[in-house]
């Protein structure tokens, strides 16, 4: 999390560094982005940066975190929106997360996440079914699922269902960034995989 002098700051500088830091992680991975480059952007000495991040994974994954919680809180709509259906409002926030990239920086900054993932950053992309992030989102996805379908019933259950749906997500986003599938066509993709997990693949007997 940024230092509490990041909070601190003018609007209008703040958004400065956080401009420098999306363009730079547009540009390259994690790993290659370079703090040099972010503070020549932003106009501020090197020593400022330290006052605010304690490096730059530490600013790389606010943005990433921040970019993710828009997508968390919209997906207790969709819920709602689909009756409680959560396969249903699985494949809506799936399509609705690749639309929601609004520019080719955006896009940029999402691809590299992705393509150079490690654990930390898949993390934070599955987090939305993770109460120890967020306890309070957790629970209202909890309470507007549609259990009447189900054969799981309690809560943790639900919540192993939800964080296998999440990571064929993950998987599936990954999937379309390397073979540069169209969102139609990762969005059906992703359809079918749901459809399988919301049937099974053994026959009944």
């Amino acid at each position: 999390m940024p230092k509490m002098t990041f909070f601190n700051l003018p609007d209008h500088k703040r958004k400065k560094l956080i401009d420098a830091a999306e363009k730079e992680f547009a540009r390259v991975a994690l790993f290659e982005a370079s703090i040099a480059n972010i503070v020549k952007t932003a106009g501020i000495p090197r020593g400022s940066f330290y006052q605010y991040f304690q490096d730059k994974e530490d600013l790389y994954f606010y943005l990433l975190d921040k970019k993710l919680d828009e997508s968390k809180r919209y997906f207790v709509s969709i819920l709602d929106h689909h009756n409680g259906d959560i396969f249903e409002a699985m494949v809506d926030m799936y399509h609705k997360f690749l639309v929601m990239m609004p520019d080719e920086e955006e896009h940029n900054f999402i691809k590299n996440a992705l393509l150079y993932a490690t654990n930390k950053v898949e993390n934070s992309f599955t987090s939305i079914f993770d109460s120890t992030y967020d306890n309070n989102h957790y629970y209202k996805v909890i309470e507007s699922i549609n259990r009447e379908k189900l054969k799981v019933k309690e809560d943790e259950d639900l919540l192993s269902i939800l964080q296998v749906m999440s990571a064929v997500a993950f998987h599936n986003i990954i999937v379309k960034l390397s073979n540069k599938l169209s969102d139609d066509e990762a969005t059906e993709q992703f359809k079918v995989q749901m459809e399988l997990l919301k049937h099974g693949v053994y026959q009944e007997t």
